[in-house]
């Protein structure tokens, strides 16, 4: 995909940027990388990768195309770009993607021929086919909740303890457990945007904290913070709710508040992202 994709604020686009699964065993493996070690056991990834989303030289790449992007990933994940497959099954295929909108942002992707270019709002009135979807997002979003773990948890006061024992500070009595830690699970959200950019039905599993480079545009952040976002919880939506009509509120050009603090920046984006790298370092504390 092109680097001029993301300049669309109204594609919130495709596919990555979090760690891929290794396809053979290492053998020096990193130390306490949870996300690398389930995601090498959860699902396929592909051993030879291909170059499927080579840059476009010619003008002629329409934007209809750009919104097929994510095809080539459920068609052929095994020739994919191993460093956007996390895993991929006979149902579904999750990936990084490519314009993060936070520092985790997967995307998984129904391979079902019958729901794969369905408008998610209609394609989750189908209740078996979501609760398929709903079980693998939940594979998804434990992955990225251990991959914030790894990351992150050397910097929070709830994984304190944890870490104190995993660094050899405190050692464990007989019969002692190791600390739980934080739940990281909590710092993840799952669901559509109410208005897709993409032809092919995906759904997003991104850490809260919306501090990416590819956070770029007002209507990027408020994909995310306004109900222009439907937790995946919430399907299948009642005949009258308001979501199934995103355009009639205007999420997209409402007022930019952070997600954290809930603090009203207006219409002030440069403002907001200088905010929102101060709540990063904040929330890593926690």
């Amino acid at each position: 995909m092109s680097e001029g994709n993301d300049s669309d604020p109204n594609l919130d686009q495709k596919p990555p940027n979090v760690p891929p699964a290794s396809s053979s065993a290492s053998p020096h493996p990193i130390p306490r990388n949870a996300f690398t070690a389930l995601m090498s056991r959860e699902g396929k990834v592909p051993t030879k990768p291909a170059n499927i989303l080579h840059k476009s030289t010619s003008n002629a790449f329409s934007k209809f195309d750009k919104r097929d992007g994510l095809g080539s990933y459920i068609q052929n994940p095994e020739r994919s770009n191993v460093s956007q497959i996390i895993f991929y099954n006979d149902e579904f295929v999750g990936i990084n993607d490519l314009y993060p909108k936070s520092s985790v942002h997967c995307l998984l992707l129904p391979r079902s021929p019958k729901h794969q270019r369905m408008h998610p709002v209609a394609a989750f009135e189908d209740r078996e086919f979501l609760a398929s979807v709903r079980e693998n997002a939940a594979k998804l979003k434990t992955l990225v909740a251990k991959e914030l773990q790894r990351r992150y948890a050397r910097f929070s006061a709830q994984e304190k303890a944890r870490e104190a024992v995993l660094n050899g500070e405190v050692e464990l009595k007989d019969g002692e457990e190791l600390p739980e830690g934080r739940d990281w699970e909590q710092e993840v959200r799952v669901g559509i945007h109410a208005h897709p950019s993409m032809n092919h039905l995906h759904i997003h599993v991104i850490s809260v904290d919306c501090f990416s480079e590819k956070m770029r545009y007002k209507n990027h952040y408020n994909s995310f913070s306004t109900p222009f976002f439907v937790e995946l919880d919430a399907f299948p939506l009642s005949a009258d709710d308001e979501r199934r009509h995103p355009g009639r509120n205007g999420y997209l050009n409402s007022n930019l508040k952070c997600w954290r603090c809930g603090r009203d920046f207006g219409v002030k984006f440069a403002l907001l992202k200088e905010h929102l790298a101060v709540e990063f370092e904040e929330w890593k504390k926690e």
